[in-house]
């Protein structure tokens, strides 16, 4: 499967000057709504995905399906050669969106999960840019555009693996945008914060891949976390849908000059604005208050 390319638009000659793009983890979510929506805008996408059914599911939506395994470098090296040869060796922008979370208290994390989290979320991003960037250093163009997330600022109870790989993703982004500066090639982060998506299944079961929860001191935490990672996943309160990410994605893009970072739903919002003015104390305790109901066990009444 690496490199796959599906399109039903390989002829269509208005692919000759249509703004490109490269989005990973179009399967759902984030990825699969920006997708969609900047095809609607004229850009031609190119959506990678892992499995066989997602790309056949994306090209059926008219997108250009590229096999894309964020911790296979094969897999992203043959990715990013497809793109570049169907383009004619140019590529106007890149959303780094693949990424999941590994729940768990910091204690109970093992090398491996520790490892599997900064695979998917950080080395694979990272190294699918430094293929693109060359591209782009060539046509003096680009936009590159990491999908962070509100846990990229804010450290939040239970979620250590996924914080960690978020934190390291802006500081390195943050380096990275310094280092490009004068190039034509602009960088961002995209932060959300609870957005509609597969995101809390998945993260159930990594959960279930790699946390020993029976034998844990956070087992009573645990069963909470199960209920939450278990409950449909609906919009509303401060979950809104991946719609709303795909338009800040668009803004980026499109922007004369794009900002740094955008952030996505009130939560964002308000931690980073508290977190300027906030001791790391006064700080821990909000953010704890925030999570205070994911850690309560309801008792037999409430049941």
């Amino acid at each position: 499967m690496a490199g796959l390319f599906i399109t039903d638009d390989r002829d269509d000659p208005r692919m000759t000057t249509a703004r490109s793009i490269l989005i990973s983890g179009c399967s759902s979510g984030i990825g699969h709504a920006t997708a969609l929506h900047l095809k609607e805008r004229g850009w031609r996408v190119f959506a990678g995905a892992r499995s066989d059914p997602d790309l056949y599911a994306l090209r059926d939506r008219g997108l250009e399906a590229v096999h894309l395994d964020m911790d296979s470098s094969a897999s992203i090296n043959a990715a990013v050669e497809t793109v570049l040869a169907s383009t004619g060796g140019t590529l106007d922008a890149l959303f780094n969106n693949a990424g999941f979370g590994q729940p768990g208290a910091v204690e109970d994390l093992t090398r491996h999960a520790l490892r599997q989290q900064f695979e998917t979320n950080l080395f694979g991003a990272q190294e699918l840019t430094n293929l693109v960037l060359p591209a782009m250093r060539r046509q003096g163009h680009g936009r590159i555009i990491y999908n962070s997330s509100v846990l990229g600022f804010a450290a939040l109870p239970y979620r250590g693996a996924y914080v960690a790989s978020k934190f390291a993703m802006e500081g390195l982004v943050d380096t990275l945008r310094m280092e490009l500066q004068g190039t034509g090639i602009h960088v961002s982060l995209v932060e959300p914060g609870p957005i509609v998506s597969r995101f809390r299944a998945n993260a159930f079961a990594r959960y279930r891949e790699n946390i020993d929860a029976a034998n844990s001191a956070h087992a009573r935490a645990y069963t909470a976390m199960e209920r939450r990672l278990t409950a449909p996943d609906q919009a509303g309160g401060f979950t809104l849908q991946a719609s709303v990410v795909a338009r800040k994605v668009e803004r980026a893009l499109e922007a004369r000059r794009p900002k740094p970072r955008y952030y996505v739903t009130v939560p964002t919002w308000l931690f980073g604005i508290l977190r300027r003015f906030l001791s790391s104390r006064a700080m821990d305790r909000v953010l704890l208050a925030s999570t205070a109901g994911e850690r309560r066990v309801p008792d037999d009444s409430e049941q």
